[in-house]
């Protein structure tokens, strides 16, 4: 009994241990069961989706910039030369090497560990994005790291064209120059979509910083292409061969410019701080554009980029800055143009008549001198533009025009308002008023700031360009282009055309044609027997402008202007203003004026500068090759 008892409660055991294990059994199928529905079913979608992006490697590759052209379309001035940079992704470093890595690569790359740690702050050292650690490394640097990259995991290289300033010198501050996309553009411009919906700019992309570079850099990015590669999860190529989407090179650039020009003009104004403008009245191309000093745009093209930055930023005679178009001076005894159409188109003062310039005007508590302090006699329109007499104009200026009369002639000519020159930044210089004055210092405007106004001194500032649009109002008789320096967009693979930039009327006066022509006489009559008579004898070309001398701070210091249109009663079509600029800080020597005779000798019989100084009159040339050795003993 107590056998068949025992047996029958080992059996009841056993039969409990095989339903507990079935039970187990059950639940541990019924776990898994429901992970692999959730795997499949609930989470499917997402872990298919990091299968497919695990699957496929995706490589952009560097689209070129488009190149730019001189007028003449034959050779760039700006290209692209291959070049690579290095990247580092960190957290495919295995913990705890990456300081071997970095310093291993530092070496490989001629720099210290300290700059890599710079790219790769501590903050990103499990990050799997990759980071640019140099750029502009020659192929020898990349072969050496390939050989070695067992021993750098997380290295990688890519193509990245640098830009190559061909043309350099002055062209600098028309052209402009590219530098790696901050973190602030990237944030302006992340969402510009090329016409396919296309990103255009990534944290990894080139924009222009300044000049055309920056003002057309859409134009000239291009579109990066693709590169993809099937893998397996260790990242083991699987795939034979790459589906690659080739990169598309920007559109390139011909510009207005002529290279012959600007080189002329920037030999003619020499080492001079100071500007020189070209420009065709008649639709508005800038043919030339000078600035000096000047900056190489090539210093940009490496890792010291921001230092070569600050060192020419903190230079006091501005290197940076494109004096044409940024810079704004008081203009001088060449206002006198706009005071003299101002005159005849008002009637307020008959050009026949004669007012006496003793050398000097007693007005209020102050004497006012003229520039020749002993008088110039009886003068009429005509002879005071010629002999630049300030007393001529201070008593029309005072006594029949008066100061809203002035300002509203001088914003006519566009004077105090941005020409819209395509460059990224301009000076919209100013013209005073009367409500202007009370308001910024509590001051009435006075018969002497009128006076001061009259002949381009007190508070009137203008550009360069402003300058030559003032020139090109009058020889188009009361019209003024928008001045621009992109003459056409070209396809990179066909040169076809694809974009011409016409002529735009900025502004256009009603001013009668009668008074334009005898303010075109007038100038021309100030070249051939006016003050400018000696510096501007000229056998090629008949010219007509206005000097301008503006005194700035303490005596003896001047900036020196000449502003010019050549041929005269040519057609419009054929004609070209030039004006220059010489600045104060200069050793005075009255420079615009010789410097403007050589830039139309040189445009007008297709020479050069050397050739432009020698063909000049005996008397002329001398004087230039005197000032030029003046300048050398100097320096």
């Amino acid at each position: 009994m107590a056998k068949y008892f025992g047996t029958e409660n080992g059996s009841v055991e056993t039969g409990a241990k095989v339903v507990i294990l079935g039970f187990l059994i059950a639940v541990l199928f019924l776990v898994y069961a429901l992970k692999l529905f959730s795997l499949q079913v609930v989470e499917g979608a997402q872990y298919r989706k990091q299968a497919q992006t695990i699957s496929s490697q995706v490589r952009t590759i560097d689209a070129q910039r488009g190149e730019i052209f001189d007028r003449n379309a034959t050779m760039p001035m700006v290209i692209n030369t291959d070049s690579f940079a290095v990247d580092l992704i960190p957290a495919e470093i295995p913990i705890g090497h990456y300081d071997s890595v970095a310093s291993r690569l530092a070496s490989y790359l001629g720099i210290s560990k300290n700059e890599i740690d710079k790219r790769v702050p501590k903050n990103l050292r499990r990050s799997y994005t990759a980071l640019e650690v140099r750029s502009n490394v020659p192929f020898s640097v990349i072969s050496n790291i390939a050989e070695n990259a067992t021993d750098l995991p997380g290295v990688s290289w890519r193509n990245k064209p640098i830009r190559n300033y061909v043309e350099t010198g002055s062209i600098a501050h028309v052209v402009g120059y590219v530098g790696d996309i901050t973190n602030e553009e990237i944030k302006a411009m992340y969402n510009i979509a090329d016409e396919k919906g296309r990103k255009v700019y990534s944290n990894k992309s080139v924009v222009g910083k300044t000049g055309i570079e920056k003002q057309y850099d859409l134009r000239l990015q291009g579109i990066q292409g693709r590169e993809s590669r099937t893998i397996d999860a260790r990242g083991r190529i699987l795939s034979d061969k790459p589906i690659i989407e080739p990169p598309q090179m920007g559109k390139n650039l011909v510009l207005t410019i002529d290279m012959r020009i600007q080189e002329l003009a920037e030999k003619a104004l020499g080492e001079r701080i100071g500007a020189a403008v070209v420009l065709r009245p008649s639709d508005g191309e800038i043919l030339a554009m000078v600035s000096y000093p000047f900056y190489d745009q090539n210093l940009f093209n490496d890792d010291n980029a921001a230092s070569q930055y600050n060192k020419l930023a903190e230079d006091k005679n501005r290197p940076l800055l494109n004096r044409v178009v940024n810079a704004a001076y008081p203009p001088a005894s060449t206002f006198k143009i706009i005071m003299s159409t101002a005159m005849l188109a008002e009637k307020a003062f008959s050009s026949a008549k004669d007012i006496e310039c003793t050398g000097r005007v007693d007005y209020g508590n102050r004497i006012f001198h003229c520039h020749q302090k002993w008088g110039h006699g009886y003068l009429n329109m005509k002879d005071a533009l010629a002999q630049s007499c300030d007393v001529y104009y201070w008593v029309v200026g005072r006594d029949y025009l008066g100061v809203d009369k002035i300002s509203s002639y001088a914003k006519e000519f566009g004077f105090g308002e941005s020409l819209n020159i395509d460059l990224p930044a301009q000076q919209a210089g100013f013209v005073p008023t009367a409500p202007w004055k009370e308001r910024k210092y509590h001051q009435k405007w006075l018969g002497g700031d009128t006076m001061n106004m009259s002949i381009g001194q007190g508070y009137t500032l203008v550009t360069p360009l402003h300058i030559a649009n003032m020139v090109a109002m009058v020889t188009n008789e009361g019209k003024i282009y928008r001045p621009h320096l992109l003459k056409e967009v070209r396809d990179p693979a066909t040169n076809e055309v694809i974009e011409e930039i016409k002529p735009e009327i900025l502004h256009e006066s009603n001013i009668d044609e009668s008074v334009w022509r005898e303010v075109q006489n007038a100038m021309r009559y100030t070249i051939t027997d006016g003050t400018p008579a000696f510096p501007l004898n000229n056998k090629v070309v008949q010219i007509a402008g206005k000097t301008g001398t503006a005194e700035v701070g303490s005596i003896d210091h001047w900036h020196s202007w000449m502003a010019c249109y050549a041929p005269f009663n040519a057609p419009r079509e054929e004609q070209v203003v030039v004006v220059v600029l010489v600045e104060a800080a200069n050793e005075w020597e009255w420079w615009a004026p010789y410097a403007t005779n050589i830039i139309f000798q040189g445009i007008f019989a297709n020479q050069t500068y050397e050739e432009a100084v020698e063909a000049l009159p005996a008397s002329v040339r001398s004087v230039i090759k005197d000032r030029k050795r003046a300048r050398g003993r100097a320096e």
